[in-house]
């Protein structure tokens, strides 16, 4: 929003202009603090002065965007787009190493960036952004610790990496050779005054706008008042996620926007701390009124199915490996059926999901946030909304093992025999026809939530069954798909994952 984090975001031009050896800064904050925005709109900024070469926003809802791999060979290709003395460094790269993709992190960083940039020596910025939010099983950073070996060799080009201070995380930073090169600015700890004032400025922009087309709301009266806005800034703890989901709280459609504020001011006050955050009680109630009308017996048969279709298709809309569509959701999770049901199940979350108008646009998260409440019961202290993730790991595996063996089948598309794949005009909309994502997603992940589920327990035995059913009935028909999907090279993990998760098996019933 214009005239918000203006300090800050001038320190970080400071930052970029300036000469010294501080060529890495790390925004460090804990969630909702406003970090991606942050690098966005610094991005955005930078791209429009020209200085940025690339940027990789990282994810952990999406698999292409949570795998360090990915990383190096997306900086490369947008350098090499943007600087074309780059890419001319880089090509000869590319053609004798094709498979540049697949080697080390280290020998992806020196050959794709450190490189093309050293003989080049061009001037420009990097920003990585959410590298928490990566799957890296190193002590320290794999990304930070490989930084650290090269960043001395790269004068000219400057690091903005944001993230929030896990131990991976700090670690990497600490690093000997990349500690006096970085410059660290902690959001968290930024004045108070100073987020107050933008949160304030959010709110007095926002609010008004939820009741100027209400019919029964009189917006020639001073709302909200003054004193609203400070006690919702003090609630709001410097959590910028936080004023954002009350202002969607607030816009609901289905109520007065002056109820729902007063109810917002009527909380209790909290402690500011993420994971014991004000974030927490306001997830909390905003989830209550969305099923207030239930009344107060969860214990009710109705009742029960109703929290239990919210936690299945919450669930997945959090544990999914990719993001999934309403029309996905409904052809994987039994018991749903349509689109229409998914649709009606997170009517009431519009201001804790992105949910979009289309049944064939992806569901997502709202904020990281959200899902770190909702799976962790130390936060969630509300059993109807807790989602676990081991039980809906294992729930979601059984979703793709059935959906898999009541569609699949020999020649799902209805190619030619012996059809080279190249040769299809039409396999993307065949594709689309014959499998669909639902199916799609079922078949490259179905091991990912075989990997979560626990191999011990009521379930385990079944688990067995149904892989051991699957691989003597649907084996070939599940690679057949993989390879009309060009992602063979799934079937190779999931074999692994498998074997890995039979060995867990074998382990616990020997130590028994």
């Amino acid at each position: 929003m214009r005239g918000t984090r203006k300090d800050l975001l001038s320190q970080l031009e400071c930052w970029l202009n300036d000469e010294q050896d501080k060529r890495v800064f790390w925004l460090n904050g804990l969630a909702g603090t406003g970090k991606s925005t942050i690098a966005q709109t610094f991005t955005e900024m930078s791209f429009a002065d020209g200085k940025l070469g690339a940027s990789f926003f990282c994810s952990r809802d999406f698999e292409d965007r949570n795998n360090l791999r990915t990383i190096f060979p997306t900086l490369a290709f947008q350098l090499a787009y943007r600087y074309p003395r780059f890419r001319e460094e880089l090509l000869p790269v590319l053609i004798a190493s094709p498979s540049v993709g697949r080697e080390t992190l280290c020998s992806q960083m020196e050959k794709l960036i450190v490189g093309p940039l050293k003989a080049t020596r061009i001037p420009t910025l990097i920003v990585i952004d959410a590298l928490d939010e990566c799957k890296d099983e190193q002590p320290a950073s794999a990304i930070l610790s490989i930084l650290s070996c090269y960043v001395d060799q790269i004068p000219n080009v400057k690091f903005f990496i944001t993230g929030r201070p896990e131990p991976q995380i700090r670690s990497g930073f600490q690093l000997d050779t990349l500690q006096p090169f970085t410059e660290v600015l902690e959001l968290h700890k930024v004045q108070r005054s100073l987020v107050d004032s933008d949160i304030k400025l959010f709110f007095q922009a926002q609010l008004p706008k939820t009741a100027k087309n209400r019919r029964h709301c009189d917006v020639t009266k001073e709302w909200p008042l003054t004193s609203d806005i400070n006690i919702l800034c003090e609630k709001t703890a410097g959590l910028f996620i936080y004023a954002s989901t009350v202002v969607k709280f607030v816009a609901s459609q289905y109520h007065e926007p002056p109820d729902r504020l007063a109810l917002l001011i009527s909380l209790p006050q909290d402690t500011v701390r993420e994971g014991d955050s004000g974030i927490d009680s306001l997830y909390t109630e905003i989830l209550k009124q969305a099923y207030s009308a239930l009344g107060p017996d969860s214990h009710k048969q109705d009742n029960q199915e109703v929290y239990h279709s919210f936690r299945s298709v919450v669930g997945a809309v959090l544990l999914a490996f990719n993001p999934l569509s309403m029309k996905s959701l409904s052809s994987l999770l039994p018991g749903f059926g349509t689109p229409s049901k998914i649709s009606t199940a997170l009517d009431p979350l519009h201001s804790l999901l992105l949910v979009p108008n289309g049944t064939g646009d992806p569901v997502q998260v709202f904020h990281k946030s959200f899902p770190d409440f909702l799976m962790d019961s130390n936060r969630c202290k509300d059993k109807r909304f807790f989602v676990n993730p081991s039980v809906h790991h294992t729930e979601l595996l059984f979703s793709c093992l059935h959906l898999m063996e009541e569609r699949l089948k020999r020649n799902i598309c209805n190619l030619e025999d012996y059809t080279d794949l190249s040769s299809v005009s039409n396999l993307s909309a065949r594709r689309k026809e014959c499998i669909g994502d639902g199916l799609e997603y079922a078949c490259q992940f179905w091991s990912k939530h075989l990997a979560k589920s626990p191999s011990s327990g009521s379930d385990a035995e079944k688990v067995q069954q149904e892989i051991d059913r699957f691989f003597t009935t649907h084996l070939l028909f599940w690679v057949e798909v993989l390879i009309i999907m060009r992602n063979v090279g799934a079937s190779v993990h999931s074999i692994n994952d498998v074997k890995e998760w039979y060995i867990s098996v074998s382990y616990r019933y020997v130590a028994s």
